[in-house]
Parts: C-alpha cells; sequence; structure tokens
C-alpha cells in the first residue's frame, strides 16, 4: 500500500509537471510505501535553469520528462506553482536526499551510490554508514567514461540495489538514471547533483537566513562570481513567470 498523499498535486510548469509538497515528510512519503518499501520512480529537483533549459533544449525536456518525480528545488517553481493557485514547500535536494537516507538507514534498504571523486563518495559512505547506519551494497565514483559505463550499469544490476542516488550534475545524472531504469527498474533513483559534496562539507550550503528569506542563489553568487553567466537566465525566467508564460 503506497503512502503517497491522495492531496498531493501536480501542475505543468512550462509543459513539464512538478509536484507539489507542503513539507519534506510528504516529499519523503512519496517515496516509501506504509510498510516502508521503496516505490519505484525516478526523481529530480526542478529550478528555474533547468525550466529555461528545457525551453531551449528539446534534450533536456526529453530528460526531465523522464522522471516520474519532479520537485520544487527552487523559489522560482514554487513561485511560478502559486501563481497556479498550488501551495508548495521549496524541497532542497540535498535536505530531501538526507531524509530518504534516513529513512533507508531505518529500514535496512539496499543503496547504491554514484558520483564524486572517490576520496569525497569514501567519505559519504562512511558517514552514512556511521551515522544512519544505511545499507549501502556498493558505490562509483562518477569518473568513468562510456567505455566503463556498461559496467557500472552490470554492477548496479546485479547488486539490486532499493535507492540508487547520482552526483553526476545535469543533464549526465539523468541520461545515466534513464539507461539504469531500463536494466533495473524496480528501484527508486535519485539525481543529486552536488550533494554529496555539501553533506562531507566540502561545499556550504547557504546560511540560515539566506534560506528563510529564498535569496541562497544570492549568496552562492557572491561566493562564486563565475555563476553569474548561468544565474543571467532568472531574468527572462522571472519575465515569463510575471506575464503568466510558464
Amino acid at each position: 500500500m503506497a503512502s503517497i498523499d491522495s492531496k498531493t498535486v501536480s501542475a505543468p510548469i512550462s509543459g513539464i509537471d512538478v509536484t507539489a509538497f507542503n513539507n519534506m515528510e510528504a516529499a519523503v512519503n512519496y517515496v516509501f510505501t506504509l510498510e516502508n518499501q521503496v516505490i519505484p520512480g525516478f526523481a529530480l529537483a526542478m529550478n528555474a535553469e533547468k525550466v529555461m533549459s528545457a525551453r531551449s533544449n528539446p534534450m533536456v525536456n526529453k530528460v526531465l520528462k523522464m522522471a516520474t518525480l519532479r520537485y520544487a528545488d527552487g523559489i522560482g517553481v514554487v513561485l511560478a506553482l502559486r501563481r497556479r493557485g498550488i501551495m508548495s514547500r521549496k524541497i532542497a535536494g540535498c535536505e530531501l536526499w538526507e531524509h530518504i537516507m534516513a529513512r533507508a538507514g531505518k529500514h535496512g534498504t539496499r543503496v547504491f551510490l554514484v558520483g564524486a571523486q572517490s576520496s569525497v563518495l569514501e567519505t559519504v559512505v562512511d558517514k552514512l554508514v556511521k551515522t544512519q547506519q544505511v545499507n549501502i551494497v556498493g558505490y562509483q565514483d562518477g569518473f568513468f567514461d562510456e567505455s566503463e559505463e556498461q559496467a557500472v550499469l552490470n554492477r548496479i544490476v546485479e547488486l539490486k540495489p532499493e535507492i540508487v542516488t547520482v552526483a553526476m550534475g545535469s543533464p549526465r545524472q539523468e541520461k545515466f538514471i534513464a539507461m539504469c531504469r531500463k536494466l533495473h527498474p524496480t528501484a527508486f533513483y535519485m539525481g543529486v547533483g552536488g550533494t554529496y559534496d555539501v553533506y562531507v562539507g566540502l561545499v556550504k550550503r547557504a546560511p540560515e537566513w539566506a534560506l528563510r528569506y529564498n535569496i541562497e542563489w544570492l549568496y552562492r553568487l557572491f561566493q562564486s562570481p563565475k555563476r553569474a553567466k548561468r544565474q543571467l537566465v532568472l531574468i527572462p525566467y522571472l519575465l515569463l513567470l510575471l506575464a503568466g508564460r510558464l
């Protein structure tokens, strides 16, 4: 019996459905049944940058639509949902991943991790096992090329994890997940970007005040000015949002 809330609603943002959640627990319950079994699927975070990329790049649009769950990981997407009369909390991908790992640790769920540098990934695995008792059945850093890809996929199929999280950046991680789901469709997959780096403290999250006022994007810009070119996409996104064209 699934624990998915029957009141959970989705709405299209620029033609791509995004699911609204009132709180983090509701988002985690979308992944597990009432008996704490994993519900197969593919989750990814949606923000303004991905929405605009999907509008201009058919391949990105196709990859994003492969997901079975897209959640609002960005105030721009939350505001777009609200314009449709749908209230949603911003669900930070790194926080959702930690909550899913915590639930998995409580119930012995089989987990496989992909992505990041070997040293970072090994630290992630060690921390998850020691602090959350997560049942890590295997892991693979993100530095493998196409010639090695099939071997990684075969290993995942052999180990039969119930949850696979992939931190290789978009759209590479989504493409990898799409291939893996064809071979091992009974798992829950999640693209998590730079979450592993955040989890081990290699990358600092925005401070509480920036999160509270939904300006963590501005904080990250000050921390890394090279992001300015990427964040220019926020301007046309805002114009489309105000015009009601998303």
